[in-house]
């Protein structure tokens, strides 16, 4: 019998987040969620199943499986230029270094950015939190990644060239919005929330979800948590597609169920085996270097195993000792949010924290506890 509740309690005890959430499917079908601690350094009330989560990038496996849905009734074309229907991405400029006064130098890119580039992180597109040079071309053109209207920045490189976490997967939000003439929020509700009855997640959280959030946390320069401003803007924006959603562990669990379920009832058969093959090639994926350290830590998942991206996510090509299988799905939320998804073995599961900076190890030692208790 698989008992999460002691190490997120253990988790708590030894001051790795004020609170957490963990819910996981065992290899045998047995679903369980466990919560401890409180929803906040502000905010005493325990933290409960029902208690909702900034999940940030953990929002990205969804867009994508809402992308691939267009792919899938032939609205889009994974190879097809995307700047075909996002006229800001139909002629992008590649950075090629900063002049005398540190302004940005680019010239035209060669190649168009596709579907395929923008759900693997090969576009060239990067986020300035792990991109040293974006960061910098950022701070000398005053532009922002949450800017309303559609950023003008350079790629980092050709699309298809390397890989770079980034913001590609907004873009394919915006993509999903362009071709069908929907909001992401609606087309998601539509064709996975309700199909799944994922009733807690959501790009905007109504008065009664607000209520049951848990608090964001940084630590302060005593080591204790205090909580800090933290989340999306109240109206559509750039970074919906990559970072937007809120949601319950339990609801996240429900769409990982999807996953091990082979995409159904989201995607045909086919559609799934696209999605979870290796789609960078030889490129490695999934190691970030921090250019701001408030924000995230350097972090390299599965260090020593073989990482590539599918169409969804992280894919370890080797089988984790003690864990998941090989060819299992994984990703993460900037606030130590974390999950994996196992079709091979049958199981899955989510830890979530409310914590920052990204890639804290002592949240990831809970994550890595949960993990191989069910595998146990």
């Amino acid at each position: 019998m698989i008992d999460l509740q002691p190490i997120l309690e253990a988790g708590v005890k030894a001051g790795r987040a004020p609170g957490f959430a963990a819910a996981v499917i065992a290899r045998d079908g047995q679903r369980l969620i466990a919560c401890a601690g409180a929803r906040g350094a502000d905010n005493p009330h325990p933290m409960t199943p029902d208690t909702m989560f900034s999940i940030a990038s953990c929002t990205k496996a969804i867009t994508s499986v809402a992308a691939l849905q267009l792919v899938e009734r032939g609205l889009v074309d994974l190879d097809a230029p995307v700047g075909e229907h996002l006229p800001a991405l139909a002629a992008p400029r590649v950075l090629t270094s900063f002049d005398a006064v540190g302004a940005p130098v680019t010239r035209p890119a060669t190649k168009p950015i596709t579907l395929r580039h923008l759900l693997t992180h090969t576009s060239g597109l990067a986020y300035d939190f792990c991109s040293v040079d974006l960061a910098t071309c950022l701070a000398a053109t005053g532009g922002s990644l949450m800017s309303g209207a559609d950023p003008d920045i350079p790629l980092m490189f050709e699309p298809g060239e390397a890989w770079q976490y980034g913001s590609g997967i907004d873009w394919a939000g915006r993509l999903i919005e362009a071709v069908t003439g929907k909001g992401l929020d609606a087309w998601c509700a539509e064709h996975i929330f309700a199909p799944l009855g994922m009733a807690d997640t959501t790009f905007f959280p109504d008065a009664a979800q607000t209520a049951r959030k848990a608090s964001v946390h940084q630590r302060g320069s005593d080591g204790a948590f205090v909580a800090i401003p933290f989340g999306m803007p109240p109206t559509p924006h750039f970074m919906m597609g990559g970072a937007g959603l809120f949601a319950t562990a339990d609801d996240y669990l429900t769409f990982l169920g999807a996953i091990l379920a082979g995409g159904a009832p989201l995607l045909e058969p086919e559609t799934f085996a696209l999605m979870m093959d290796n789609h960078v090639g030889e490129l490695d994926a999934g190691v970030l270097k921090t250019a701001q350290p408030a924000m995230s830590r350097d972090f390299e998942p599965l260090a020593g195993l073989t990482r590539r991206h599918g169409l969804a996510g992280l894919l370890n090509l080797d089988p984790v000792p003690r864990g998941r299988s090989a060819g299992a799905l994984a990703w993460a939320g900037i606030a130590n949010c974390y999950y994996w998804a196992d079709p091979a073995a049958g199981a899955a599961g989510v830890v979530f924290a409310q914590v920052l900076p990204f890639g804290d190890p002592d949240i990831l030692k809970t994550f890595d506890e949960v993990e191989r208790a069910v595998y146990a």
